[in-house]
């Protein structure tokens, strides 16, 4: 007797259970490489009422279905504890509650140990491959994953915010976007939705509405000339001044100096496999491509015109604010006369925009941190090969781009 009850006291220590839990049997079952552990309660125990934390109250009764756990592995075993768990009476809520263990979440199938375990893979490991390591269905590690995820993101401070940047990334191939709000003061992805038109800013507004946030302490915004978000913002967010990415103004230049090569390229060999020339910054360009730009950029090709007049729009961002409007206004008069339907396309929609390209200036918000963001997001979705729900999908931006990390209550 004294060599079982030592035996059950190693196994009670090894796993933690604490009074007035003990261990009444257990089960090793070699063919399913299971070991499963029977727990019950000390007569006369007392719980705290899991509503208020009212202590000491008796057992009223017991539940009917025996409930089941996933703990850490025990050796080589799928480990399993089992108990029927007591209800209370609580003398302040007048109710009939089933106690909280101390092992476990409510409702959870897992321990607190187990999932600790799970999470520490999941930021090293794809879910899938995660639900192959501990042998279990991916779906229900994504639920743990989602609770711990969500439970960051509810403990967000956003009092302090009043600057936002505004983003889509592609959450799988036929055109399916995700939109990302980012504070850019803490450099945290705050909100992220599925879609990319006006209705994602009004989601976004209610969201903070949502945390106590008036829409009103959003002051300035960062994002691409995209019309919806920019009357959504408008809509939403009536103090808020826009401003047009640097970097989305200079893609859209790049691409219309590219048209023009295109178009130019068949009447003129020279241009032949010269595409990054044009669209690189000298200094990321190697000797022999450095050597041939300076060939060809001075030349008389409309190519060459339109480099030239890149080059120009990307001086103005080394002016000071006093300059800047005659500086754009002057480069907006030189590209409208410069006869390249691609440029004088771009130029004109930058006139439209010229406000919020100008608010740089005072705001000096740009989307490079939403950039990075996306690159960490989308290596992350190439590591996974996908994720199968939008869900799924924004849960793992949050734990990524927020580098969260991701604490399990440990076990008392």
């Amino acid at each position: 007797m004294q060599d079982f009850e030592k035996e059950y006291r190693l196994f009670q220590e090894a796993l933690d259970i604490q009074d007035p839990w003990y261990i009444e049997d257990y089960k090793l079952v070699k063919s399913s490489d299971q070991f499963h552990v029977f727990l019950d309660f000390k007569r006369g125990a007392k719980f705290p009422c899991p509503h208020c934390g009212n202590e000491h109250n008796g057992v009223h009764d017991i539940a009917n279905d025996d409930r089941m756990w996933r703990h850490k592995d025990f050796w080589q075993y799928q480990t399993y504890l089992h108990a029927r768990l007591p209800r209370i009476k609580c003398d302040i809520c007048d109710k009939v509650l089933t106690v909280q263990v101390d092992w476990s979440r409510p409702k959870a199938g897992f321990t607190w140990l187990f999932e600790a375990q799970v999470m520490q893979l999941m930021k090293e490991m794809p879910v899938a491959a995660v639900a192959r390591e501990v042998n279990e269905h991916d779906t229900r590690l994504w639920r743990v994953f989602h609770y711990y995820v969500q439970k960051n993101m509810d403990e967000l401070d956003l009092s302090n915010i009043t600057r936002i940047a505004v983003d889509e990334t592609s959450s799988r191939r036929g055109h399916r976007y995700v939109t990302l709000f980012v504070d850019v003061d803490s450099k945290r992805v705050i909100f992220a939705i599925e879609g990319k038109d006006a209705s994602v800013i009004q989601s976004f507004k209610q969201h903070l509405e949502n945390k106590g946030i008036e829409a009103t302490s959003i002051l300035e915004c960062c994002c691409d000339m995209s019309p919806a978000f920019i009357k959504g913002i408008e809509e939403a967010f009536p103090k808020a001044h826009i401003t047009f990415d640097k970097f989305h103004v200079m893609k859209l230049v790049n691409e219309a100096v590219d048209k023009v090569r295109r178009q130019e390229q068949n009447d003129e060999p020279l241009l032949k496999k010269t595409r990054y020339l044009w669209l690189k910054n000298s200094q990321n360009l190697s000797q022999s491509q450095h050597e041939k730009l300076m060939k060809l950029k001075d030349s008389h090709l409309n190519t060459a015109k339109a480099y030239r007049l890149r080059l120009a729009l990307q001086g103005l961002w080394s002016t000071s604010q006093m300059f800047s409007g005659w500086y754009f206004d002057d480069w907006y008069n030189w590209a409208i006369r410069s006869r390249l339907e691609p440029i004088v396309d771009v130029a004109r929609t930058l006139k439209r925009h010229e406000k919020g390209i100008l608010r740089w200036f005072a705001s000096r918000m740009t989307n490079g941190l939403l950039e990075g963001i996306n690159s960490l997001v989308q290596a992350s979705k190439r590591k996974a090969r996908g994720y199968r729900s939008i869900e799924n999908f924004i849960a793992m931006i949050y734990a990524t781009a927020n580098k969260f990390t991701l604490r399990v209550k440990p076990h008392a």
